[in-house]
Order: C-alpha cells, then sequence, then structure tokens
C-alpha cells in the first residue's frame, strides 16, 4: 500500500497554516517532509506531528516544550514514559493558564468599571 503524500499547499490548506509557518518547523527540526529537489512532500507521519504542534501551541506550550515531548515519540517505545512526561508538562500548563485566566478576568473587570464611568459621564 502506498502512503499519500501532500504538497506544501495541500497541508497549508488542510491544517490552515501558511506556507511560512511550515517552513520554519522545517528550519527549526519539528517537521521533516520528504523533498524532491525542492518540492516538499508531507506523509502520515509530518502530519500527526503538525496536528501535535498546532494542539501544542494552541495550549499555550512553547516550541521547544512541543520538541521535547516529540522526541518523546522519536526515541522512546515505552508509553509510560511518554504518558508521564505529559502528565508533567501539561500540569505545568494548566497551572500557566489557571493563572493567566485570574488575571485576564482582573483585566476584564477593571476594563468593564472603567467603561461604565465612561459610560456614566456621558449620561450626565
Amino acid at each position: 500500500m502506498t502512503e499519500t503524500k501532500q504538497s506544501l499547499q495541500q497541508m497549508c490548506v488542510e491544517f490552515d497554516v501558511t506556507p511560512r509557518t511550515l517552513r520554519y518547523y522545517e528550519y527549526i527540526e519539528l517537521l521533516t517532509p520528504e523533498r524532491e529537489g525542492r518540492k516538499r512532500l508531507y506523509g502520515a507521519r509530518e502530519r500527526a506531528r503538525l496536528t501535535l504542534i498546532l494542539r501544542g501551541r494552541r495550549f499555550g506550550f512553547s516550541l521547544e516544550e512541543i520538541r521535547q515531548w516529540l522526541e518523546l515519540y522519536d526515541i522512546e517505545d515505552n508509553q509510560t514514559t511518554q504518558f508521564r512526561e505529559w502528565i508533567e508538562l501539561s500540569t505545568r500548563q494548566i497551572d500557566e493558564l489557571e493563572s493567566r485566566k485570574v488575571e485576564l478576568e482582573g483585566a476584564i473587570d477593571e476594563l468593564k468599571r472603567l467603561r461604565e464611568v465612561a459610560e456614566s459621564a456621558l449620561d450626565k
């Protein structure tokens, strides 16, 4: 069975990313597409890695943290190690996001109060 390969443009459409993003992820060695001359071809492994990269970015992980997590899949055959590392990384990130959430809620509350002051001034 032959694996279906996708071009850079097809990957951009599928994952809603720019060509620059994919080239950057290749430059920092998060992705390693096959090359046919200048043409990049992405297989199932690269699509799976990009899915994990984008998920990690959405959760607020740094690219270096994502790299470390992806390296576990390349090096370790032991899922236990992968799960332990993921639990540690995700716990730290949840704590960070919870902290930012509190800060954002405070900023939103303050902004609403200031808006109400301005609205009151206009009503006078």
